[in-house]
């Protein structure tokens, strides 16, 4: 126990020693690693509920449907606060005034593209942010060098060689901390697309089910 305590703290000694080393352009990495963090786990959570949700409400609503229970299946979705259920909803109303499957389509393409840029929203901000990380590491290391060289000119003959080593050493620590700020978040970034993607999938592939079910049903709409 005593053992792990230690190398905790000389692992936090080591990196308050490496952040506070790297300049002030550091602690501007961290802040931006800190909010695409923060926006990262919000979509993640608000993502995942909605693919829970959908789940959950198609899986209670398409057996009403191809039963042909659309009065009961249009009062589910009602109640529902899941996005797959306003898409429906969509439907159900366009299906009260026309017959046209193509106008009930749209009118889901309608209700789809209302709910695709909650899904979006703040996701490409993850990757904006990894850029931005990187290029900050650069800029802090392009700073530094020049602080270093500014320093060295003055400097003893004998000592410019370790002094230049170290304060190039030291400078290379923005952009070491810019690249490992920009990865994970590029990663999340991609992860977040997925699920995204996933569920625009899901939805238009309900959208079809229900249109598919709708069309071989003698029922042409809620009542």
């Amino acid at each position: 126990m005593t053992q792990t305590s230690e190398t905790s703290l000389g692992f936090f000694s080591t990196l308050v020693k490496f952040i506070q080393e790297g300049g002030p352009f550091m602690y501007v990495i961290l802040v931006v690693f800190t909010v695409g963090l923060a926006i990262a786990i919000e979509r993640f959570i608000y993502l995942h509920t909605v693919k829970i949700k959908n789940r959950s409400t198609w899986d209670t609503l398409f057996p009403l449907l191809r039963q042909g229970q659309f009065r009961k299946a249009y009062q589910l979705a009602q109640e529902s606060d899941a996005a797959i259920a306003k898409i429906l909803i969509y439907g159900f109303d366009r299906s009260s005034h026309t017959d046209q499957h193509d106008e009930i389509e749209q009118a889901m393409e309608e209700g789809l593209m209302e709910i695709i840029p909650r899904l979006e929203q703040r996701t490409p901000y993850l990757a904006t942010f990894a850029n931005i990380a990187t290029l900050l590491g650069l800029l802090g290391t392009i700073m530094g060098l020049i602080s270093a060289f500014t320093a060295v000119s003055s400097a003893d003959p004998a000592q410019k060689a370790d002094l230049l080593s170290a304060s190039i050493s030291v400078a290379m620590n923005t952009t070491a901390l810019g690249l490992i700020t920009a990865i994970p978040l590029l990663l999340v970034f991609s992860i977040l697309q997925s699920m995204t993607t996933q569920i625009i999938d899901s939805m238009e592939m309900a959208s079809v089910k229900f249109l598919n079910t709708f069309k071989h049903s003698p029922k042409t709409g809620p009542e």
